[in-house]
């Protein structure tokens, strides 16, 4: 069994996440690696800078978290490498290499899969000089921050999730799904207060997007309670905003996190970021 180094760390920001100081993954040794992964688990987020990864590196590497997780949109995955999904507004004989404007508004990913996936790697290839930040937020900082009487309230109530409404409604973007896909993503329900496998801490997780209905509230009385979670969740206290740069590595606990991207002059700048998931459990 490896066992796990200590690691130079500094907060992302109070109480969540960790900047991992003077690691080069790709020519880490096993134990540095493992104190990574240990890192991650403990903290909702990583960060670790000045990377230089190839993408079967990327791959070999969100695999210490857990087996990575197809894409469900084969169509920007990168060739040769079904594992990483290629983010970008470049295009190459006319024709987009990745997703573009993929990812904003808070959520979580995956959260229409029995499964969502455990954590999401982002890799940047190249970033515009401004814009494009990614926030996360912290959902085991915003359940602590409520009351017991809340806690209580909201504890116990489930979500119902569905792709196909996600993908009609989105801002950027709608899609009409195939039979394949609809068949592949049937709707899911999830609790809107997920307990972390590894300590049974508690967060708050509601998303935007798939969300169609609490159980057993009606609308639009249940969305409105989304809503309102979402946005006490995702306010100032509980938020890490990242600026990129290049070679920078981004991890971060879907089990316990919402996330969203940010716009960016397109017209102006180029983004190519290079997307990883690792396979999740069912939420509890």
């Amino acid at each position: 069994m490896t066992t796990a180094v200590q690691l130079k760390t500094r907060e992302l920001k109070p109480g969540f996440g960790a900047e991992i100081l003077d690691v080069d993954l790709a020519r880490a040794d096993a134990e540095t690696l493992a104190g990574v992964v240990d890192t991650f688990h403990r903290h909702g987020a990583i960060l670790l800078r000045g990377q230089d990864m190839m993408p079967q590196q990327l791959v070999d590497f969100v695999a210490l978290f857990g087996e990575p997780e197809d894409h469900t949109q084969k169509q920007f995955t990168l060739p040769g490498h079904p594992k990483v999904f290629v983010l970008s507004n470049r295009e190459v004989d006319g024709k987009p290499i990745g997703a573009h404007n993929d990812g904003v508004g808070w959520h979580t990913d995956y959260s229409y899969k029995a499964k969502p996936v455990m954590c999401t790697m982002l890799y940047a290839v190249e970033v515009p000089d401004e814009g494009s930040d990614t926030l996360l937020a912290d959902g085991c900082a915003a359940w602590n921050a409520l009351s017991p009487e809340r806690q209580k309230e909201l504890d116990g109530l489930r979500l119902h999730h569905s792709y196909q409404h996600f993908m009609a409604t989105r801002e950027f973007g709608r899609q009409e799904l195939s039979e394949e896909l609809k068949r592949d993503n049937p709707d899911v329900e999830h609790p809107l207060i997920r307990t972390h496998p590894a300590d049974g801490r508690k967060a708050l997780w509601p998303s935007t997007g798939t969300v169609t209905e609490v159980v057993g509230m009606e609308n639009p009385k249940g969305l409105e309670l989304v809503d309102e979670l979402v946005e006490f969740m995702t306010s100032e206290p509980f938020v890490f905003r990242h600026k990129w740069q290049v070679g920078d590595i981004l991890m971060w606990d879907n089990r316990c996190t919402l996330h969203t991207g940010t716009l960016y002059d397109d017209t102006k700048y180029f983004r190519t970021m290079h997307r990883l998931w690792a396979k999740g459990d069912a939420p509890y």
